[in-house]
């Protein structure tokens, strides 16, 4: 995954917002997540329609952050998920 990659959950990946915790969880086959709010923000954008590069945008600005250190952070994050095979490229 780079940064003109467009992800997506994986089909087997859901997001969804736990009302009694007040927190996002990504659900997958028999196991869920419980993310902090700055993983929920990466997978909230993660639809396939949206670039790496944009998402790190978005989130530079949220944040007040620096662009290059959110998106280490954001490359980072991405892969694990990619690797757990919870995020993909879209096509």
């Amino acid at each position: 995954m780079d940064a003109s990659s467009r992800p997506r959950l994986a089909s087997k990946a859901r997001l969804r917002f736990d009302r009694k915790s007040s927190r996002y969880m990504l659900l997958y086959p028999e196991r869920g997540l419980v993310l902090n709010p700055t993983a929920a923000d990466v997978l909230q954008r993660c639809t396939g329609e949206r670039t790496v590069s944009s998402i790190v945008d978005e989130l530079a600005q949220k944040y007040g952050h620096e662009a290059p250190d959110v998106e280490r952070e954001v490359m980072d994050f991405l892969q694990t998920m990619a690797d757990r095979g919870l995020v993909q490229a879209a096509l």
